[in-house]
């Protein structure tokens, strides 16, 4: 198994990162805070590169070859919806991990499943973060976002993960979105 990251594909997630941060940041006010940003990056950036790296990571596990790629047309969308909206409407469709080789739909369903199981495990985490120390706002906010990350992602269309569980087992596909639902609505 494969695992290093080449110049290129740091690059791409880097640039994901701060886009999406500064995307869901940036323009809720009428200028820039640090403090939002720092929010954001350390709830949505974190929460959205372990989805990747999930991916990644069972991918190669299967003998894929698995890296990730940014979306500019994605990113760039991002950033005008948050100004265009003051920060009220914004789709992030920032990349995904791109995977070449030989793998069963059963496999492609397990890779499609670690992403929005690893904003599950990050929902609960920020949970209890939020219930143990002193830092309740980005405890809140990682939980929420991560429910809302991995909600999302099971949704059963096109690319997202939640079409390729389902074509594997629609059983499984249930409980994970069950497990979202409830997550979700718990806010």
């Amino acid at each position: 198994m494969k695992n290093s990251f080449d110049s290129t594909e740091i690059l791409h997630i880097v640039v994901s990162i701060v886009t999406i941060s500064l995307a869901f940041s940036l323009f809720k006010d009428e200028t820039f805070s640090p403090e939002a940003f720092w929010l954001v990056f350390l709830t949505v950036g974190v929460g959205f590169v372990l989805h990747e790296l999930a991916h990644k990571y069972v991918a190669l596990s299967f003998g894929a070859h698995a890296y990730y790629r940014a979306f500019l047309w994605g990113l760039f969308l991002a950033l005008v919806l948050a100004f265009a909206t003051n920060g009220s409407l914004v789709f992030a469709a920032p990349g995904a991990v791109l995977i070449h080789g030989r793998i069963t739909r059963e496999q492609y369903g397990k890779i499609s499943l670690a992403g929005p199981l690893a904003n599950l495990i990050l929902a609960f985490g920020f949970l209890v973060l939020a219930s143990t120390t002193g830092m309740h706002e980005l405890g809140t906010t990682g939980a929420y976002v991560n429910a809302f990350l991995g909600i999302f992602n099971m949704l059963p269309f096109g690319p997202l993960d939640g079409a390729h569980v389902m074509a594997w087992d629609r059983r499984i596909w249930g409980l994970a979105t069950a497990a979202f639902v409830l997550l979700f609505f718990l806010f």
